[in-house]
């Protein structure tokens, strides 16, 4: 996790980028914790759409490598129809022998790399970190995530000074995918 946050940093320096706005989702979003609160003067706002990197070992965290395409839709949109049309291109049916082959071929590809960083569990110890973020920090949620369960949401706002958590009804851990509108307007109005 250090070596990815250290060459996200590396690149925002070599494109001349000062005091940027830095979002990230899920893992994404531990990525963008980590580079606020390791380089805590060089971004100014942060946005966090549901990170990983946290674990309460009262709500634990769904491990999303041991589970089947079919059951993805449920776990990261709030409307899983909708979800699964998302993640299929438009609907195809997860059943289909020939869709499933090719969904695990790039699946495994897509959480390759997230595997690498995330799996057992998502504690690389930025929890220890988090108080060092000064940038000016919104935390966003789906209120009906239950791949990363929305008291994380609460654990991150506790442990970030300077932050602000906006939970949005109807929307499961894919919250920017799920209700755009809401997450465009949520940042909006912090920033």
């Amino acid at each position: 996790m250090l070596d990815v946050t250290l060459h996200v940093l590396d690149v925002m320096e070599k494109l001349k980028l000062r005091r940027p706005i830095v979002v990230g989702h899920s893992m994404g979003g531990m990525i963008a914790a980590e580079m606020a609160s390791i380089a805590h003067t060089e971004i100014e706002k942060l946005c966090l759409l549901a990170p990983a990197g946290l674990w309460l070992d009262d709500h634990p965290i769904v491990d999303i490598f041991a589970k089947l395409p079919y059951e993805l839709p449920a776990l990261l949109f709030h409307d899983a129809e909708a979800g699964k049309k998302l993640l299929t291109a438009g609907g195809a049916d997860m059943g289909d022998m020939e869709f499933l082959k090719q969904f695990l071929v790039m699946n495994a590809r897509r959480l390759g790399m997230a595997g690498k960083l995330l799996f057992p569990i998502p504690d690389r110890g930025l929890a220890a970190r988090l108080h060092r973020i000064t940038a000016r920090t919104l935390i966003v949620w789906g209120r009906e995530d239950v791949l990363i369960p929305p008291v994380y949401g609460d654990a991150f706002k506790k442990a970030v000074s300077k932050s602000k958590l906006v939970k949005i009804a109807g929307a499961g851990h894919a919250v920017g995918q799920e209700k755009p509108t809401a997450v465009l307007k949520a940042i909006q109005d912090f920033f």
